[in-house]
């Protein structure tokens, strides 16, 4: 373990709700560290922003922003008020110990005082190579019809979305807002969705369902031109064209790093206090889609951000944590969970 003094405050993560509890964090003096992460094939720093290419539905940008642009000016907001940032994903902790460890994917092991899990959670893709690659380019392939099935480019078109659950129920019906026409296409015969939300995309006149479908190929070069799609039952192959993509079958939350050292929710997500931030953990917190599987808008991710760098703040402050000292403090195994916040 390194002896050196430990951090007040470590965040991980480098979304909208990382960048944010930077910001508020280093304004109050905490002194903050952001481990950004490390590019991979699955998740890149900066999170799935990254490969926005226009945002709409931010405040504050009424000509809109590119995804890489928001992510930027956020990192060089909370740069500017003293955010140390580190280029390096933290591979393991230990919150069974005050002050907790963090052991980086490379660099020495760190300790902290609190600690900010904001490392957000991937789209599920369905793993064809030029989905993925029309999905980073922004070529009209997106897992979030919210973010962005209003902009221009898929307006008035055929679009497809891939799925067979709530969240596919509800990109089809946002998606008639602006498509000619919603195609769903799903594996199965039937939908795995609540019966209300299948019922509305049934009856629903723009929607069109294909059953037995899965899509083994999308087609295009720089855009979208169709998908190849393949009949699960007969393994007949047909074509067809489509202006959009909405892949639509779940996220993974970014914990396997904590070990289960965290309580989740059963779908993996980070359980936190109702209404707050706090987790399982006295003194960790968490922020953004690493804990929140129903809004996952980069508002809503700021804003958790914003609530656990304040409850962080608090935290400390209530246990006389000053930037001299860090004292040892109760850990989960001594100190109850409604204690976590003052």
């Amino acid at each position: 373990m390194s002896d050196n003094k430990p951090e007040t405050l470590v965040i991980i993560g480098s979304g909208p709700a990382a960048w944010t509890a930077a910001v508020y964090a280093a304004r109050a003096n905490l002194n903050p560290v952001v481990y950004e992460g490390e590019p991979s094939r699955e998740m890149i720093p900066g999170g799935q922003l990254m490969y926005t290419t226009d945002i709409e539905n931010f405040p504050g940008f009424p000509q809109s922003v590119g995804g890489q642009e928001l992510m930027e000016r956020m990192k060089d907001q909370a740069v500017r008020f003293g955010t140390r940032v580190v280029g390096e994903n933290i591979a393991s902790v230990d919150f069974s110990v005050h002050p907790f460890r963090l052991m980086p994917g490379w660099s020495d092991e760190i300790t902290a005082t609190s600690v900010i899990v904001a490392t957000g959670a991937r789209a599920n893709w369905i793993g064809l190579p030029n989905e993925e690659r029309l999905a980073q380019s922004g070529g009209g392939v997106s897992a979030c019809a919210v973010c962005d099935g209003a902009l221009p480019f898929f307006r008035d078109k055929v679009l497809a979305v891939v799925g067979g659950g709530d969240s596919a129920m509800e990109e089809a019906t946002y998606l008639t807002k602006f498509a000619s026409e919603v195609v769903i296409l799903h594996r199965r015969d039937s939908f795995r969705a609540s019966p209300i939300m299948a019922e509305r995309v049934l009856k629903h006149s723009t929607i069109r369902v294909e059953w037995n479908s899965e899509v083994v190929d999308v087609l295009g070069d720089d855009f979208i031109t169709g998908l190849r799609v393949r009949d699960t039952v007969s393994g007949a192959e047909r074509e067809m064209t489509v202006g959009g993509l909405f892949v639509a079958i779940g996220h993974t939350p970014n914990t396997a790093f904590l070990g289960g050292q965290l309580e989740l929710y059963p779908h993996g997500y980070v359980k936190v206090t109702a209404g707050r931030t706090a987790t399982s953990v006295p003194g960790v917190f968490a922020a953004g889609d690493v804990m929140d599987d129903y809004y996952r808008q980069a508002i809503s991710a700021a804003g958790t951000g914003c609530m656990a760098a304040l409850e962080a703040e608090r935290w400390m402050a209530h246990h006389g944590v000053a930037e001299a000292e860090s004292p040892v403090i109760e850990t989960a195994e001594t100190q109850p969970a409604e204690s976590q916040v003052a």
